[in-house]
């Protein structure tokens, strides 16, 4: 039999953490309190005994509900001051009966709110801001991107400080929503996003983690990163992107997992099951849990097919193409990965070979049901469903919107946009933080319903909507436990164990295209490159202008000289001219007589990012290729689109052409082909056989290798990793065991000849006749990894 009664569950101490037995019990035991604090937040911690969970509060929020259950006294928050133990209060029953019991007594302002998904918050050092407050207390919202970077104490101190005055706003009427705090991928090691203040374990890019060829090293990186992410309050992860990279040039490359769909596939499953599990001592995944943090998989349907490579996040890139109708191997990786707590829409408008829409409308993913209904419908999807950011912003209605991608939907008004993205089935609308919207919404469902014209009210499918995101949020046991210790989270993000295994990650995920001659000799040791004298050319990449500013102009050693002096005697590099503005003028390579060995870095060619237009020139309106060449390509092959699969309806009717016949590309880092030659120069005029490295380091789109590979002794292939981790694989301290998760195409005209959603590149052929297709890479004996 079981008793219930309210409790004190506060605890005043002076020390840091005072523990208190609650109560006398039977021989079962009794739950236990104590306090602790960030040195902002004071912090009540609640033990129950034996396999009990966990909770906690800010001091003087919730009562505490006792029970007598086996012999145990328990502890249960009461959330919502009733006084009494309602099913969602109770930790002892599973997380869908618990969401499905609280959904129908939220408001449908709380519904609203949890449909919010904030705007990127990058400054955790300035506290709980008033904005912060407002948009909590007046819009609900509850759901809240943290973007900034990875200093542990700030970010503790304001996640805690935010959970705390979320529990002031419950009310009777209103019951208690913790905050959600999410992330967007900030463990990749050569990623500033990543690398911002702090240091948590530093691993390769999803790419690179592809190269691997191992779902277990996925797995393994969705259980530390995790990990890291629970100690600093973030329960969500807006990943993984399992778009296929079947276009080369596109500009999102890095963060997916290749082109090919079946290891795309096994890596998206293992991403997931890494990230939402919670693992024993032996390493056992144990499923849900208090160190799990629930994924979203994006863009769904996949992305990954915009025509010539341009992305969605802007005007330039806003349409898909299917011109080798394959969009069932695009949508693979998204049912392999179907556990995942949530699923992120594309931008995209879809269209197929025809530049027909691909399903029910010529709008964006979030405001098609037909794409939905291939996840609620077809696959019996329940989790979560969530818009890019800014789909409902932008377009002729909302002209001052600094982004906007509501492609499609632009004539309507943003209430609209809300209510269209409802009906087609999605739950929540990224980087939206405004209410009124929404509320809107509902009044237009609730006519709409009235009229006969939608059959469900709007009560229920809010309360669907609020079911499916609560259960989230209690899978990942934020409703109990939503609080963290700065003490504990310091010891382990970015612990030693982490950054070993992330070290090993980008080892494991390095691919050696070419070794000429053992250039790469297996079983180097550190002794054996102390005395060598190295050089290492410098470049610059001029950038490009794009939605957040100017261009930003960067200069500098093409491989990091502290880093390769850890390695190296002497390390040599160019001497720079500059002009007033710091910008080179002209380079003048050293003298080689003394060199030993040349290492060149370059990153793949820089077509812009996301976020820079990239293919359309917004002064001109002319489009222009994305090329994967660092010098200029023209795009007057016999294999380029003289006219657009994709394209709007002029006002006149007719279709505009997005064609880039004729055009030149527009390539910012044509110097790091500068600074390669200038290398290969600078050994020949040496008179010495001096061996050249290149270190390709791809961040968005592949690139062509017909311009540096037959100069290049030994090339090195890697995905967000860092420069030491590239030292360590092309000077032989490391086995290669890396392999191409995407072809490197034979030359423009082949990647022009291909289809966006077709992984059919020709492949290039080195100077020692190997083919550098997907799966190619070299082992230390320099043969063909099987």
């Amino acid at each position: 039999m079981r008793k219930s009664a309210v409790t004190s569950g506060l605890v005043l101490t002076t020390g840091l953490a005072v523990v208190l037995t609650s109560c006398a019990s039977t021989d079962g035991g009794s739950y236990s309190t104590e306090e602790v604090t960030d040195g902002t937040t004071d912090i009540v911690v609640v033990t129950n005994p034996g396999d009990g969970k966990t909770l906690t509060m800010a001091k003087d929020s919730f009562e505490l509900i006792e029970e007598t259950d086996g012999g145990s006294t328990l502890a249960f928050k009461d959330m919502n001051g009733n006084g009494e133990l309602d099913a969602w209060e109770d930790w002892r029953l599973d997380p869908e009966e618990r969401a499905a019991a609280l959904a129908p007594q939220l408001s449908a302002d709380q519904v609203s709110g949890l449909m919010l998904f904030s705007s990127h918050e990058r400054a955790p050092g300035d506290g709980l801001t008033d904005a912060q407050q407002e948009y909590l207390s007046d819009s609900y919202l509850r759901n809240v991107l943290y973007a900034g970077g990875n200093d542990i104490e700030p970010v503790v101190e304001w996640t805690n400080e935010m959970q705390a005055y979320v529990e002031t706003l419950v009310s009777d009427d209103e019951p208690y929503i913790p905050v959600n705090f999410s992330s967007d991928p900030r463990n990749d090691a050569a990623d500033s996003y990543a690398g911002a203040s702090g240091g948590v374990s530093q691993w390769p890019s999803s790419l690179g983690m592809a190269a691997t060829f191992d779902p277990d090293v996925v797995e393994q990186f969705g259980s530390v990163a995790s990990a890291e992410y629970r100690a600093m309050g973030l329960a969500n992860a807006l990943s993984p992107q399992i778009d296929l990279a079947t276009e080369p040039r596109w500009l999102r490359v890095n963060g997916t997992f290749g082109e090919e769909v079946d290891l795309a596939s096994e890596m998206a499953s293992a991403y997931v099951d890494g990230f939402q599990g919670t693992f024993d001592e032996d390493g056992e995944n144990l499923g849900w849990g208090t160190d799990s943090v629930s994924t979203v998989i994006k863009h769904f349907p996949g992305d990954g097919v915009g025509e010539g490579g341009r992305e969605a996040h802007t005007n330039a890139g806003k349409y898909g193409v299917l011109p080798g109708d394959n969009l069932d191997e695009h949508v693979a990786p998204f049912l392999a990965a179907i556990d995942a707590g949530g699923v992120m829409t594309s931008y995209s408008i879809l269209l197929d070979g025809e530049g027909d829409p691909a399903y029910g409308n010529d709008m964006g993913s979030a405001y098609d049901s037909e794409r939905v209904d291939i996840l609620r419908e077809e696959n019996g999807y329940d989790g979560v469903i969530v818009t890019d950011w800014g789909v409902t912003a932008g377009g002729e209605t909302d002209p001052d919107a600094l982004i906007g991608t509501s492609w499609g939907a632009d004539d309507l008004t943003v209430e609209e946009r809300h209510f269209e993205v409802l009906k087609a089935g999605v739950d929540q609308f990224g980087g939206n933080n405004d209410i009124a919207p929404i509320q809107e919404a509902y009044t237009m469902w609730e006519a709409a319903h009235e009229a006969g014209d939608l059959g469900q009210s709007a009560e229920d499918r809010w309360a669907d909507s609020g079911r499916r995101i609560l259960t989230n949020l209690f899978r990942v046991g934020v409703y109990d436990s939503a609080y963290q210790d700065l003490a504990v989270s310091e010891e382990v993000v970015g612990n030693d164990d982490f950054k070993q295994a992330g070290l090993d990650a980008q080892h494991d995920s390095l691919v050696v295209l070419k070794n000429n001659d053992g250039t790469i000799a297996d079983g180097t040791t550190a002794e054996d490159l102390e005395d060598l004298t190295v050089y290492i050319p410098r470049s610059f990449d001029t950038g490009h202008d794009g939605l957040f500013g100017p261009a930003t102009y960067t200069e500098g050693e093409s491989i990091d000289l502290e880093t390769a002096e850890h390695y190296f005697g002497t390390v040599v590099t160019d001497e720079a001219e500059l002009n007033d503005d710091e910008e080179v003028v002209s380079y003048t390579a050293p003298d080689l007589s003394d060199v030993d060995l040349v290492l060149v870095g370059m990153s793949n060619p820089n077509n812009g990012t996301n976020f820079d237009s990239a293919g359309l020139d917004q002064e001109t309106g002319e489009f222009y290729p994305l090329s994967l060449q660092y010098r200029p390509y023209t795009a007057d092959g016999d294999s380029v689109r003289k006219t657009s699969i994709s394209g709007d309806t002029l006002e006149d009717g007719s279709k505009e052409n997005r064609s880039y016949y004729g055009s030149t590309s527009r390539i910012s880092n044509e110097a790091d082909l500068d600074a390669f030659e200038r290398a290969v120069d600078a050994v020949e005029a040496s008179g010495e056989d001096i061996p050249v490295v290149t270190l390709l380091s791809i961040s968005n789109g592949a690139v062509i290798p017909t311009e540096f590979e037959a100069d290049s002794d030994a090339i090195v292939w890697g995905s967000g990793v860092s420069d030491a981790a590239f030292l360590d694989v092309a000077l032989g301290l490391n086995e290669p065991t890396g392999r191409l998760p995407i072809a490197l195409p034979k030359d423009m005209d082949s990647v022009e000849a291909s289809l966006e959603d077709v992984a059919d590149t020709t492949p290039y052929v080195d100077s020692e006749g190997n083919s550098y297709e997907f799966g190619f890479g070299l082992g230390a004996d320099g043969q063909p990894i099987e």
